[in-house]
């Protein structure tokens, strides 16, 4: 197993940066990195979009979630049913959300692997910029990222509960759902903080490149592409 991820995904990227790092007129591995970053990206985006959509749509349909809650409140299996057949008419699947996240992680194992052995053990210039050594963790530029990572979660779209619901039965897990978002949004940035203070800082860049474009994907996406909810 470890050698298919390392064939399929390892060895792909590593040959893929060093192609930009040997492209590059003044051998910057820094701009490679986010050269790396722009392309993965960009293989992503289909994903992107979709994860995106969905998670607008689920925001979208809460006030219909929201009455259906209410008028199956007891009958647990008239609710899924419901919500069901909600999600087909709309064609929103909740888990689409998901996939983003569970695409990402293995890739982002696989650049930290790239980084910290197959860069490391190489000839190539581990210098960024002129100052950053990427091998190394580098706080400011982990500071940097969980602060980009903030302002990334703060403009996710999130369903919450109208004000019509808030204070009625059956809105209890819509609150707790808003809550722990809320409390996402501040322990994400907290948790990148301390990672980055001790992951290397070529990853940390890929990191923060990947939110500066997710920010941008964000407001191409959920602002142009809004689904049509039939309500």
């Amino acid at each position: 197993m470890g050698q298919i991820f390392k064939t399929v995904l390892t060895q792909p990227l590593l040959h893929l940066l060093i192609f930009f790092y040997n492209f590059i007129p003044f051998h910057d591995l820094g701009v490679a990195i986010i050269l790396l970053t722009i392309v993965v990206r960009l293989i992503l985006f289909p994903f992107s979009r979709l994860s995106l959509k969905s998670q607008k749509a689920m925001q979208e349909i809460q006030p219909k979630l929201e009455e259906i809650k209410k008028k199956y409140a007891g009958n647990r299996e008239g609710q899924a049913k419901a919500m069901m057949n909600l999600y087909k008419e709309n064609k929103v699947n909740p888990f689409s959300s998901c996939l983003l996240l569970l695409i990402q992680m293995p890739i982002l194992i696989a650049v930290f692997q790239v980084l910290r052995v197959g860069v490391a053990n190489s000839s190539l210039n581990l210098i960024a910029f002129g100052f950053l050594n990427l091998t190394r963790t580098n706080i400011f530029l982990a500071l940097v990222t969980a602060v980009f990572q903030y302002f990334q979660m703060k403009t996710l779209p999130t369903a919450k509960p109208e004000p019509v619901f808030v204070k009625k039965d059956g809105a209890k897990d819509e609150n707790m759902a808003a809550t722990m978002n809320k409390q996402m949004k501040v322990m994400m940035p907290f948790l990148t903080l301390i990672m980055g203070m001790t992951l290397p800082s070529g990853l940390m860049l890929y990191w923060l490149v990947g939110l500066l474009f997710s920010m941008l994907e964000q407001k191409l996406i959920v602002r142009h592409e809004s689904p049509k909810i039939g309500l």
